[in-house]
């Protein structure tokens, strides 16, 4: 028997080599993005643990300023008293002009925070604020309400799988006994 070659038009002896080398094809690619995916989620794990890092170190650098700043504060007060000692001449004079001073820094930042309070309260910034805290409210409420239904959907399937323990060894009890009664009438 001789075999009959291709017409031009049949394309079936051509698409099993075809379809072979598209399937390869088709795997390479899926390697190629999962390698590709594979290489973003390994960015993104090592992105977020820089981020958790970053704010570890944030939090540090905030107190180390902190106590850099407070440390400052002190030394300048101690040159001002020093500088206030050699003007006055008196220890007891420049302790009461620190006081003073501190006092008018006190009544500023006093004056400062109710200027501040006072900004807050504007309409549009009311406004704002009763939207922030309405929107607070409302997921802590949807949040406790969803605790709420957790408990409540745990305390129910505990009660019923107690009933369905108490049912059990009810119909266990009442078998034995159909049991027991039916071995005494066939004795």
């Amino acid at each position: 028997m001789q075999q009959s070659e291709p017409k031009p038009g049949s394309a079936a002896p051509e698409t099993a080599p075809l379809s072979s080398g598209l399937l390869a094809e088709l795997g390479q690619l899926g390697r190629a993005v999962k390698h590709l995916f594979g290489a973003q989620m390994h960015l993104l794990a090592a992105e977020l643990g820089l981020a958790r890092s970053a704010v570890s170190w944030m939090l540090l650098a905030g107190l180390a300023t902190t106590v850099a700043g407070v440390g400052l504060g002190l030394s300048v007060l101690a040159f001002v008293g020093l500088l206030l000692a050699k003007w006055f001449g008196s220890w007891v004079l420049a302790l009461l002009g620190l006081c003073f001073l501190q006092l008018l820094f006190l009544f500023g930042s006093i004056l400062l925070f109710r200027r501040c309070m006072h900004w807050m309260s504007f309409p549009v910034t009311r406004g704002e604020w009763s939207g922030m805290v309405r929107d607070t409210m409302s997921k802590a409420r949807e949040e406790v309400d969803a605790e709420r239904i957790k408990a409540d959907v745990a305390r129910v399937k505990d009660e019923l799988a107690r009933k369905a323990e108490t049912l059990k060894d009810d119909l266990l009890k009442s078998h034995t006994r159909t049991n027991d009664a039916g071995r005494e009438t066939d004795a």
